[in-house]
């Protein structure tokens, strides 16, 4: 399985290298937005991103399954699925903020295996595969460890996004910690797995917007499951909870769960 990911991590930074470059040429211009059903921004961009992925996967690995954002899942009961989202933070996209970025990852067995971050507008990219390591332009990193709740740094894409049930967890966990950022998107993650913030909370998340981040992050140490401890799969929508220590993510669970009862 080593010499597996290592070569399938390489085609994947084969074809985030086509992603980024379809991003910067269309970054040139404001582009025209549409809504989805659920109301989120998608652009042209995004499908076209999307729509090359899948190309090169396809061509390079047909009897792997794809599940992405924009254009649905194929073949989601093969051994390997890639899990992709063309702009992850569609909306900073749009409005020029340099946050978004293409998400690739593997999934083997139905669980993340490895993940590249790729951050276009600062021409940054992390890479990791679970449990073996995590780098960022190519320089290996760790996540922050020892970090007390009471001084923890996180963050949180849009406090819009987490349900009216879940709120009061949310806010228990927030209002102990020492700092919460919001809005980076998938630049957080990025931020938690290079060790500069302590703890991610989301909700309203889909697989494709968080196994990239995840292999990273568990390949830099760091631990990512939904907000009653479990791990992601291919099916998972919900919340989550990534913690750079496994201390910190078992108290900050402690308060989102103390809400519920």
């Amino acid at each position: 399985m080593t010499d597996i990911a290592e070569t399938l991590l390489a085609f994947a930074q084969e074809i985030a290298n086509e992603s980024r470059a379809l991003l910067v040429a269309a970054a040139e211009e404001a582009p025209r937005v549409d809504l989805k059903q659920d109301a989120s921004f998608v652009t042209a961009t995004d499908r076209a991103v999307e729509a090359r992925l899948r190309e090169r996967i396809n061509a390079a690995f047909p009897d792997h399954g794809i599940m992405g954002e924009e254009y649905g899942s194929e073949r989601l009961d093969a051994e390997f699925v890639w899990v992709l989202d063309p702009i992850d933070g569609t909306a900073a996209w749009v409005a020029g903020i340099p946050v978004y970025g293409t998400l690739i990852s593997l999934a083997c067995g139905g669980k993340p295996l490895l993940g590249v971050i790729d951050l276009p507008a600062t021409g940054e990219r992390l890479t990791g595969i679970s449990g073996r390591g995590a780098w960022h332009n190519g320089k290996a990193i760790r996540c922050r460890k020892g970090t007390a709740l009471a001084d923890a740094y996180m963050t949180s894409s849009n406090p819009r996004f987490i349900p009216e049930a879940d709120r009061a967890a949310f806010a228990r966990l927030d209002d102990a910690v020492q700092f919460t950022q919001y809005g980076g998107s998938c630049y957080s993650y990025a931020c938690l797995a290079r060790g500069r913030t302590d703890l991610a909370v989301d909700a309203g998340f889909d697989a494709y917007d968080l196994f990239a981040p995840t292999a990273v992050i568990e390949g830099a140490g760091g631990i990512v499951t939904d907000w009653q401890g479990g791990p992601l799969d291919l099916a998972w929508r919900g919340c989550v909870l990534a913690a750079g220590d496994e201390a910190l993510h078992a108290r900050a669970l402690d308060l989102l769960g103390a809400a519920e009862a």
